[in-house]
């Protein structure tokens, strides 16, 4: 039963921090993300971060951006394509390189060094996705282009892993192999997306059971961000293009209806909690420079790089700015990257836990820079 009154603790938490977050005049998600620290090791200590918890929030960002897919114009993904890979690109090139240098600069040797700065490369785009929503800004342009960019980032970091993990470590994987597992992942999931999807749902809702629609879209949400995780893609991108899927069916607007309510009162607050669970402050004063100082270079890399990936593709500096900030998050995807770091010793054991509070304070700045930037107004051209 201890795990019982742990999220009964989270989900009261998650609301009371949320409204409290709202009430002083930032988006919901940022209290959610803070009263984890809060509630977690590092401060009260009221709720570890264990095992189950993790797995329910891995649940929470599945089902996140399973309803982000949902949500989607596919039409608007499709017209941003030129746009996500240049700002994908600027956000990769520039944290690695910066992130390259700053590790030399330490002392690291070229692997680690190159290590962090594949770490800093990470985007997850969860975060800023649940802003957006709040913002009422998820059909925006902006917005198009921050998910198809998250999704290009996420491919091009694995595959940099994978390069690197074979030439500096222990690993036999072919580069080619990573690469053959992306395409044949992404033409397998589009075509069954597109074709088988839509067949599937319409046999479906024959049965005689209950919300047999609402237990197909989960059952099509978890098989989908498995079979990515399956291929070395993050999980969160197979249950977005599930989400997609089903968005072009006639079942949306009702999946969207039941799914919502499930997903945010239990799971996507375990999300944002396990988040700040990670935290703690052993040690911190001790690289409290390495923390600052790669936290400035985290940030600064991807809003510049990605910001001028927009702007070389026609967007105006405001939305430019709009999409960098969108890009620095980098939540559960460089978190993921820290732990193989750590065991392909690719990571040394003192920059863990700073390393991780320089994922934390990425994705703490990203939803008031968000809010703060969409409330903004254009400058009116000149005539």
């Amino acid at each position: 039963m201890e795990f019982i009154i742990q999220l009964a603790l989270i989900i009261a938490a998650t609301k009371i921090a949320g409204h409290v977050s709202v009430h002083l005049g930032q988006p919901s998600v940022l209290g959610e993300l803070i009263v984890g620290i809060l509630i977690g090791p590092a401060l009260l200590g009221w709720v570890p971060d264990s095992e189950l918890i993790h797995v329910f929030s891995e649940i929470g960002v599945l089902m996140l951006m399973f309803i982000a897919g949902l949500e989607t114009d596919l039409e608007g993904l499709r017209n941003s394509a030129r746009s996500s890979s240049a700002v994908a690109l600027g956000g990769v090139i520039l944290p690695l390189g910066f992130g390259y240098l700053t590790g030399v600069f330490l002392g690291m040797d070229t692997s680690h060094a190159v290590f962090l700065g594949l770490t800093l490369s990470a985007t997850s785009v969860s975060i800023s996705v649940q802003t957006l929503k709040e913002l009422g800004k998820l059909q925006s342009k902006e917005s198009m282009t921050l998910l198809g960019a998250a999704v290009l980032d996420d491919v091009l970091v694995i595959v940099l892993l994978a390069f690197s993990m074979s030439f500096f470590g222990d690993s036999n994987t072919s580069i080619w192999l990573v690469i053959g597992e992306k395409v044949f992942f992404f033409a397998t999931a589009v075509l069954v997306a597109w074709k088988g999807v839509p067949w599937i749902v319409r046999l479906c809702g024959r049965l005689k059971v209950a919300e047999p629609v609402i237990s197909l879209a989960l059952v099509l949400c978890f098989i989908f961000a498995w079979y990515a995780d399956l291929l070395g893609v993050a999980g969160i991108i197979g249950s977005f293009i599930a989400g997609t899927a089903l968005a072009q069916t006639s079942f949306k607007e009702t999946i969207e209806r039941k799914i919502e309510p499930v997903a945010y009162s239990l799971f996507v607050p375990a999300f944002f909690v396990s988040i700040g669970l990670k935290v703690t402050f052993n040690g911190i004063f001790d690289q409290l420079w390495f923390i600052v100082g790669v936290t400035l270079i985290a940030i600064l890399t991807k809003f510049i790089g990605s910001g001028a990936g927009a702007w070389l593709t026609g967007f105006s500096p405001l939305s430019s700015c709009r999409i960098g900030s969108g890009m620095i998050s980098r939540g559960e995807v460089a978190l993921i990257l820290a732990s193989i770091g750590i065991e392909a010793h690719l990571l040394a054991q003192k920059y863990f836990t700073p390393l991780i509070l320089v994922v934390i304070l990425t994705t703490l700045i990203t939803p008031p820079l968000l809010k703060f930037l969409f409330e903004k107004k254009e400058a009116p051209a000149r005539t």
